[in-house]
Order: structure tokens, then sequence, then C-alpha cells
């Protein structure tokens, strides 16, 4: 776009006219940051191959070949390579400096081929201002731990025979997205690590019958402290060693295309662990090197380290590290964590974000908002089908919205109001105490000109100190009632409200729907990962399939309602139209009706009342057909309704309607109404 236009963003947000310079002046910034790259190859060129050159790579010197190994540290006074293949020698593999502080050492075949193998056991050795440490390469692409010791140690990984992927990625451009997020560790029931294989095998089959075209695989990147989640990383270009290796990452991706599913990866760039000896803090011997110097390189309430996003070397880095993901496993795209702590000083802490003010003001960093411009621009030239999601709290404007616009890039922001919002009710109110219209205009409450992921809960909402919908429905009863001829007036409700909660937010709450692994069958209790407040146990720290197993149990009726959720988007690809129409509502009587689409959704939150001849207005005049009633005993309800009832469709004018019907509506029930000509 020419420098001097004006920004569609502001042209298409009234509110933001007030704001027009400011936002010309941030995507100068951008112009002039993407300038800088354009005279050095372009974002295909050198900023986005650093992993092709630094750490260890393939080449030749003089015609020679062998290994190169190259290393960043400006401020180190020298550094040496040693490990296994050298009898762990700190001083024999000395590598030269250049003017820009990169560091190198080449190995040729001649000398080494027989000793530096796949699966050698390497670390640098960097002699600093402060000290001399061994340290772990920054591109690393294998970190390996000792557990006897605890200490972590990269491997010199160069498979001969490298995966080579024989799936295409699935095309999903005219669904929904719906996603699967996942953490591949806890994936199994077993008390302990579950690892790639286990996932590919057991757990890939279970995600694509329900009906999903995503997956989101968490704490895939290296992190030295397992109940981190995954967001303490300290290799960023290293698959997590506990799940597998880094073939076996690429034989799931490969399996997940094979069963219509793309694959995202959870990806943190938004800090970095603080740890000196797995990652990357003082490398060089100076606190920003990679990092801001002092106060301003810490996140004090996260514990760890914050990137300097103006540095040409740390936005290769990062940079690199999108490509490496796409280039060399094939995914399909990330889920950026913790944009809102990336683009304010303050990180979003202790703000409420009430007024434009606040995503305009002092407190933007408008280098980490540039870099979020260029990784998505990057990845969307890398993949034009690659697909951007960016937690982000705050509700800046344009974060979903084309840079070229003057947004930052993401295809989709997390809805992150509605889980919280649900927490809250569940927590202070009884459900018949909701306002239904409150709960309809908080699940529209987004800027519809960009796309969001809604979501009832996530691993947020699970996590130990929590619990999940299931579990603050039904709590502890869960353990005892939840057979289905218990007959437990709380499991009733609480089976019923969790579909309901579910369908409601699949409905409204965005262009797109993610659930966590388990909470589709009402996964009980909470998430805690091994520590030592918990006497490092893995019984939080794992799914329990047996339930949903279990013919005798309730859990396999709200995983088969999950499976019916997804097929309705795609059948009726609901999730992707804009129509949406609040019909009736009724707070005294407790039903809420309105349309997204061609579908007509009619829920009955009422505790006790079921409604005969309940009259509806509906958009189109034709008979309409049941297509999903949570009552339905395949979903675990009591078999008042069955899909597949038709309502004939009567000319008697209702709320502006021409047309209405007369549906049979159970308490604590949803219908889902389909006109007979998408049948």
């Amino acid at each position: 776009m020419n420098n001097n236009e004006p920004l569609r963003l502001t042209q298409s947000d009234p509110w933001l006219a007030p704001y027009a310079d400011r936002l010309r002046d941030r995507m100068g910034h951008y112009w002039y940051r993407h300038s800088r790259i354009d005279d050095n190859g372009g974002l295909l060129g050198p900023i986005s191959q650093g992993h092709k050159y630094f750490g260890f790579n393939r080449g030749e010197r003089h015609g020679e070949p062998g290994v190169w190994y190259r290393e960043w540290a400006p401020a180190a006074k020298s550094l040496h390579l040693t490990g296994d293949y050298n009898g762990w020698d700190r001083q024999s593999e000395p590598l030269e400096r250049d003017e820009f502080g990169i560091w190198s050492i080449f190995l040729p075949d001649a000398d080494y081929v027989d000793r530096l193998v796949h699966g050698s056991l390497v670390k640098t050795v960097v002699e600093t201002e402060i000290g001399t440490l061994d340290r772990i390469p920054a591109y690393a692409r294998r970190v390996v731990q000792d557990y006897s010791t605890h200490n972590f140690t990269a491997q010199f990984w160069m498979p001969p025979n490298s995966h080579v992927f024989q799936n295409k990625a699935p095309e999903i451009e005219r669904q929904g997205l719906r996603i699967y997020e996942a953490h591949i560790g806890m994936a199994q029931e077993e008390e302990r690590v579950g690892t790639f294989s286990e996932f590919t095998e057991k757990i890939l089959p279970r995600i694509a019958r329900l009906g999903y075209n995503a997956i989101q695989l968490m704490a895939i990147q290296e992190h030295p402290y397992y109940g981190s989640f995954g967001y303490h990383v300290s290799s960023l270009y290293a698959v997590s060693s506990r799940f597998g290796t880094p073939e076996a990452l690429k034989k799931l991706i490969d399996a997940a295309h094979g069963y219509g599913l793309i694959v995202l990866l959870d990806i943190v760039h938004s800090h970095a662990v603080k740890n000196i000896n797995e990652g990357l803090n003082l490398f060089d011997g100076t606190d920003y090197q990679y990092f801001h110097a002092g106060a301003r390189g810490r996140h004090d309430a996260w514990d760890s380290m914050l990137f300097d996003y103006s540095k040409y070397e740390v936005q290769r880095f990062l940079l690199s590290n999108v490509r490496y993901w796409l280039d060399e496993f094939k995914f399909d795209g990330f889920r950026f964590d913790g944009v809102t702590s990336m683009i304010y000083y303050h990180h979003g802490l202790g703000h409420g974000f009430t007024s434009y003010d606040d995503y305009f003001g002092g407190d933007v960093d408008w280098d980490a908002v540039v870099y979020l411009q260029l990784a998505n621009e990057l990845a969307h030239q890398v993949n034009p089908k690659a697909i951007t999601i960016a937690e982000e709290v705050s509700g800046m404007p344009g974060i979903a919205a084309p840079v070229e616009d003057g947004g930052i890039g993401f295809d989709y922001r997390l809805a992150m109001g509605v889980p919280d919002y649900w927490i809250k009710l569940l927590k202070e109110k009884s459900d018949e105490a909701w306002s239904l219209q409150e709960l309809y205009t908080t699940l529209m409450n987004r800027r519809h000109l960009e796309k969001h992921i809604g979501y009832a809960e996530s691993h947020d909402q699970a996590l130990v100190g929590d619990k999940t919908l299931a579990f603050w429905l039904m709590d502890a009863d869960m353990y005892w009632h939840m057979g289905k001829f218990s007959g437990n007036i709380l499991i009733d409700r609480g089976v019923a409200l969790h579909k309901m909660i579910r369908l409601i937010t699949f409905a409204l709450a965005g262009e797109g729907y993610l659930n966590f692994i388990g909470n589709e069958f009402g996964h009980p209790e909470w998430v805690d990962f091994p520590r030592q407040g918990n006497g490092f146990s893995y019984h939080y720290a794992r799914r329990q399939w047996s339930l949903v197993d279990n013919p005798d149990l309730r859990y396999g009726g709200l995983n088969e309602f999950d499976k019916a959720m997804n097929d309705l988007d795609r059948r009726f690809n609901i999730l992707e139209d804009k129509l949406i129409e609040l019909l009736a509502v009724h707070e005294d009587t407790r039903q809420i009706v309105f349309r997204r689409g061609a579908l007509v959704f009619a829920f009955n939150f009422h505790p006790a009342s079921s409604y005969t001849d309940l009259r509806i207005p509906v958009p189109d005049r034709e008979d309409y057909t049941c297509v999903l009633s949570s009552d339905d005993p395949a979903y675990s309800g009591h078999s008042r309704v069955l899909n597949g009832v038709v309502y004939p469709i009567q000319v008697v004018p209702m709320y502006g309607r021409e047309q209405s019907v007369e549906i049979y509506l159970p308490s604590r029930s949803v219908q889902v109404l389909v006109p007979a000509r998408l049948l």
C-alpha cells in the first residue's frame, strides 16, 4: 500500500478516526523496519533463514564438505565447542569471531565424520565477563535431559533418514475453524508423560471422529520445567524430548493431515525462561543480548525474560523460528502466546482497557507490534494458507486485521472474555438467575470485522486453582453419580447445562471454536502437573479416557454431543456465517431463540418447566426439522424430544416475522432447527 493512503482500519471503524495519526505513525515504524529487511533480501531472505546458518548445518569450506557451527555472542570473550565426540575437551575446538559478533567453527568430514555423529552430545563453552559456563546452543534442534542429574544437554541432530511427509495438508477454507487444543504429555491415562507416537496412535482417531479440523499442540518447544505447561521455553528450535524425537512429531503431523486435520503450534515468542544453564539468559555475559537490559527485560509476574524486538539478530532468531516450524515440520500455523504482554510495556497487568486511549498511548511497544506484523506476514508468505491466532486479552483494534489495512495481521483472535464470563456466572449465580439478554450480549461482544475463536474453556480455565466447567457444575458428585441410572439431580442439571453452555458458545462466540482435550466429555477435576506441592504426582496431569469409553457412564453422551456440534458446522457452515440475529428472549420463562445463518437455535434454561406448543418466530416460510436436540438419549438426555422431529410452518406473525412454528421445548434443553430446503 502507499504510505500516504488512508488506513482501511480507520475507515472501517469510525471510533478509530481520532487515532488515525497515531496508527499512521505506528505503521511508519513498520515500514521503516520492513525497509531495512527489504534491503537485506526481504522477509524470505536471511532474516528468516537463521536456522540454516546458525547452529549446526552441513556445508563446505574451500570445497571441503563438513559441518559449520555458528553462534551469535557479541560480548563473549571466547567460545569453544565441546561434547562426547571430543571427550568433553573444553579447549580443543575454538570458534572464531567476525566483526558482527558471530562465532563459527568448521568441522571437516575428513576429521569428524566418525566422531561427530547423529545424536552426539554437545555444549558450547562461553567465556564472558561474568565467568565461563557450558551453554546449550541457541539454535539447538534437540535437547535431552539426564534424569539422574536433571541437567540438559544439546544433541547434534542430523538423522540419516529424516521423515518424508506423505500427506498434504487438508483444505478447510469452506469450514469454520474447529480446534482441538491438546498437550501431548497429559494425553494418556497412565500416570506418566505421554509420547508423540501414543498420541498419533490413540488420540488422533478420537479427534478426527469428533469432527474437529484442527489440532493446537501445546508445550512443543523445549522447556526445562514440565509444570510450566510449556510456557517457560528454553530452546525455541528444539522439540521437547519428553514426548519423543523430532521425527516422531513429524509423523504425528503427517498422520493428522491424513485424518483431515491441520496442526497449529502454540508458539511462545512473548518471553523465555530465565534459566542460565538451559536458556538464553546471559548467554554472552550480558543481560541485553536477546533481552532488554535491566528491569525492562524481566517479567516479574511470569518470572521470565523479555525479548528486545528492536534488534536485528533477535528478529532473525524469532522470525527464523516461525519459518522453521512451517518448513521443517509442516505445521499449518500458530497460536501466538502472550500477545497482550508483548505489545504493552505494562504487559496488561492491572489495566482494564476501558478506552481506545489505552490502545494508542505511550504504553504500546511499537517494536513488539512490528515484530508481530512481520511474523504474520512471513507466515503467510511461507504458506499462504497458514492460520495465525492471537492470545490477546486487551481488545486492541486490528489484532486480526490485515497488516496492509493497519492491523497486526492475525487471522483470528481468541475471545478470551467468554470463558472468564462462564466461570464468573458459575461461581456467583445459579443458572435460574442468569440474564439471558446479558448472556447473548456477552457472547456477541466482539469486533465483528475481526475473526474470533470462541470457547467455553481452555487449558487456562482447567488449571489447578480453578476447575473445569463440568466440575463447577457437578463437583464431587461426578465421582459417584455419573452412571446412566444414578438419578442424581445435581448430575442431571450439570450434564444438561454442560451441553447448553458449549452449544450457545459454539453458535455465538466467534467464527471458530476451541475445545481443550478431555473437556468434550466433561473431564472432571482440574489440571495439575507434577510439582513439589503435589508430591510430583501425575494424577491430575492425564486424561481419563476410560470414563468416556465406559458405556455405563454419561460421559459418552457429552462426547457424542460434541461430535454433533461439530457436525452442525460441517453440514451447514455456521461458524463462517456472519448472519446472527436474536429472534426472541423471555427472561421470565427462561427461553432464548436466535438464528445463525439459516439455522434456528431454541434454548430453554428453565430448571423445571417444559413448554408444549411453544411458539417461536422463524426466518423462512417453510417447515423446520430438528437436527439436534440436547435431550436426545444419545447425548445423555431424557428422550423427551428426538432428532428428526418436523415442525410445520404456520403463517402466524410473531415479533416482526411473518411466520412461526410451535415446538415442544423441554426444561434445560436446546434444539437446533433447519429449514426443509437444506435437508
